[in-house]
């Protein structure tokens, strides 16, 4: 139940960002605790993005959305 980041909206100024790598990803504990899942889209034939890679680009949507 995921969401794409585009349409994430926070509900709060407050959030926390929990990145897993591409490999093992985040453990299902932790995914459980969770209030929102943010799925980044990709389109192409690649299959995942580096994880600073996808990371910037998280922060940098996250700041824009708390700060407008």
């Amino acid at each position: 139940d995921s969401v794409t980041l585009r349409g994430f909206k926070p509900s709060t100024k407050k959030v926390a960002v929990v990145m897993g790598n591409e490999v093992k990803g985040v453990q299902q504990e932790v995914v459980d605790a969770c209030d929102t899942v943010i799925e980044l889209e990709q389109y192409g034939t690649k299959h995942s993005l580096n994880i600073s890679v996808c990371t910037g680009i998280v922060i940098y949507d996250l700041f824009y959305k708390l700060n407008s």
